[in-house]
């Protein structure tokens, strides 16, 4: 199996913010660098707590439908720029001003759902959906056949994956699970398949849920799994255009 990467994207604050990549240097067992580096505990989540925690604690998109419009500018000194097409554009240090992240987020979070209350720092393995320091690996081939089947073009952001291929057959990148992918000069382990949750639903230009993606996966395929998590083995360097090759 060969493929070429077509997009690159990172999530500086788990559920809060899309950014766009040209290139990025992996670590073998280390998330994708400032991915997930932070995130926003609801005020019903434990306080207190340290190291990975289930992603139900979290501000995200299956809950806040409009976080999902919100995109993310990392500055070299570690400040996370946000822009939102219904706010004030705001640049936050989370570890020096997180009451600034709090407050700007707040409008954007249902009010009938527990409010935004704590900014906390993910750990070394990163703050994915799964308790290990992974890397979501998304095919534009199956989110072609998604979209066809809906009827309507669906936006990557709606997936929040990593790394974008384009070149395999829909849905063959399940096949990979237990397999090595070498992309650009970096080597990667696939662990399994990303089952998916209400943020797909969300439209990222609009905030509003428009599409039945989960439905959808269900009855065409049977099953809600869109993208694969993989684990680095192997340092290197990936950007746009590199070729993936599976072993």
């Amino acid at each position: 199996m060969t493929a070429r990467v077509t997009a690159l994207w990172r999530y500086p604050i788990k559920g809060i913010g899309a950014e766009p990549l040209q290139a990025v240097t992996l670590q073998p067992d280390a998330p994708l660098p400032g991915d997930r580096a932070w995130a926003v505990h609801h005020a019903a989540a434990p306080d207190g707590t340290s190291g990975w925690r289930p992603c139900r604690e979290f501000l995200r998109g299956a809950g806040g439908p409009r976080l999902m419009q919100v995109m993310a500018e990392t500055g070299a000194d570690g400040a996370i720029s946000l822009r939102h097409p219904d706010l004030d554009p705001v640049t936050v240090n989370p570890a020096m001003t997180p009451q600034t992240l709090l407050d700007w987020v707040a409008p954007l979070w249902p009010a009938d759902r527990p409010a935004p209350a704590r900014v906390v720092r993910a750990p070394s393995a990163g703050m994915s959906d799964v308790p290990f320091p992974s890397i979501s690996i998304l095919s534009a081939a199956s989110l072609r056949a998604l979209s066809q089947r809906l009827g309507r073009d669906l936006d990557q952001r709606r997936f929040r994956g990593n790394i974008w291929l384009d070149g395999l057959a829909p849905w063959e990148e399940f096949d990979m699970v237990g397999r090595d992918i070498t992309i650009g000069t970096a080597r990667l382990r696939i662990e399994d398949r990303i089952t998916r949750c209400r943020a797909t639903e969300a439209n990222p230009d609009t905030g509003q849920r428009d599409a039945a993606t989960l439905a959808m996966l269900e009855d065409g395929w049977e099953h809600q799994d869109f993208g694969i998590y993989a684990r680095v083995i192997q340092a290197g360097d990936i950007r746009i255009d590199d070729t993936a090759q599976v072993a």
